[in-house]
């Protein structure tokens, strides 16, 4: 497991439990308990978490946003990757949904530098600021409950402004998958709001990191037919795409 792979797994124990132990991390990640050590140290330079005797908890300037900024970080290369091949699929006038997700962050960033003449329907917070740097772009924010960890808007009312537009093509930022349980995130409140998009936009397409490639998060959110195709970044083996492709999900 490589080092991206295990900080990933940290910053969600720790955002889970506030505090995380050395001794308990190093039998879940099943590595060396001075291996768990300086991932830490190397975390805690990053701004991740906070060092503590005996393990590490989450630092008190990053306490309210930590879980959108630490996944923002993590793979965040990856995520470009995968954010970049989605920007083939828009087209001029055409109306584009992004739900919450760090991934949809950064597809955000592509998509102001890269497209003009279209509208972006979102309730993605971070990624409506990245978008109003792109004048071109004519952005409407889905109003709702604000959850200021994922910075989103989330609930009835979200879901309910989502089901006014018919998007031409929907980016779903997503948590996990795999070809047995389809596509799975931790985000409860965030379940509505994607349902809701994959039965309204004529196109659904998922954008991860092929770290999530394989997974399953806490609650099942669609059926691997529900979406189109998958894309990700290049380092997906070909055997693997196979599987995927037979079991009817294309990865891009």
């Amino acid at each position: 497991m490589l080092f991206n792979e295990r900080a990933e797994i940290i910053l969600q124990q720790v955002q889970l439990q506030s505090t995380v132990r050395v001794q308990e991390l190093s039998e879940l990640l099943q590595v060396s308990q001075d291996t768990v050590r300086r991932d830490l140290r190397a975390m805690e330079k990053r701004g991740l978490l906070k060092c503590v005797r005996g393990g590490a908890c989450l630092p008190e300037s990053l306490s309210a946003f930590s879980n959108f900024k630490g996944r923002e970080i993590i793979h965040s290369d990856l995520k470009r990757a995968a954010s970049r091949k989605a920007i083939g699929y828009i087209r001029e006038g055409d109306i584009v949904a992004l739900n919450s997700g760090t991934t949809n962050t950064i597809l955000a960033q592509e998509i102001a530098q890269r497209c003009h003449n279209i509208t972006v329907v979102s309730n993605n917070l971070a990624a409506v600021r990245m978008l109003l740097q792109a004048p071109a772009i004519r952005v409407i924010l889905i109003g709702g409950n604000v959850d200021p960890t994922e910075q989103s808007t989330y609930g009835p009312m979200c879901e309910q402004g989502f089901v006014q537009y018919y998007p031409d093509v929907t980016f779903l930022s997503l948590n996990a998958v795999n070809y047995k349980d389809g596509f799975t995130d931790f985000r409860l409140s965030e379940v509505g709001i994607i349902r809701v998009l994959s039965e309204h936009s004529r196109r659904v397409i998922a954008v991860m990191d092929s770290s999530k490639l394989g997974k399953r998060s806490k609650c099942k959110v669609l059926d691997l037919d529900a979406v189109e195709r998958l894309l990700m970044d290049d380092q997906v083996a070909d055997g693997v795409r196979e599987k995927y492709r037979e079991k009817g999900i294309l990865i891009e």
